[in-house]
């Protein structure tokens, strides 16, 4: 069983329901606004383009935008590639640090469905989150 395996079995599933609906060739705002929806039918909370502040040494050094933040517990970014590699993956993982997030879901409305599932667990000490922290509020 893993970290919020329930969640991210919702989301998988919504995932799954959107492709099959709208397939592929839209930009990706339209992915995560149809992902949205379903993922709420599902009774689960959404936030859209949360902000997370990033800091390095006590300052702000960036501010990004997770596509989608559910339940305040899974980070999912979303793509429209024709396939996942690596830069998707490590971007995915340097939010998972830098945040107080465990898990993320990487999900690609590319020519084929594609999800991978990350979990960056540590005991979130400053140090060991080199120096990040977040604000997901």
């Amino acid at each position: 069983m893993y970290k919020h395996s329930g969640v991210t079995e919702q989301i998988i599933k919504a995932f799954y329901y959107v492709y099959n609906e709208l397939g592929h060739g839209f930009l990706e705002k339209v992915y995560e606004n149809a992902l949205v929806i379903q993922v709420r039918k599902q009774g689960l909370v959404v936030r859209q383009q949360a902000p997370i502040k990033v800091y390095f040494d006590g300052q702000i050094v960036g501010i990004y935008f997770a596509d989608l933040l559910v339940d305040n517990k899974v980070i999912v970014e979303i793509k429209v590639a024709e396939a996942l590699c690596d830069e998707h993956e490590a971007q995915l993982l340097h939010y998972l640090k830098a945040t107080e997030i465990d898990v993320g879901l990487l999900l690609n409305f590319g020519p084929r469905p594609q999800v991978k599932r990350n979990i960056f667990e540590t005991a979130r000490t400053p140090a060991s989150r080199m120096g990040s922290t977040a604000d997901l509020r």
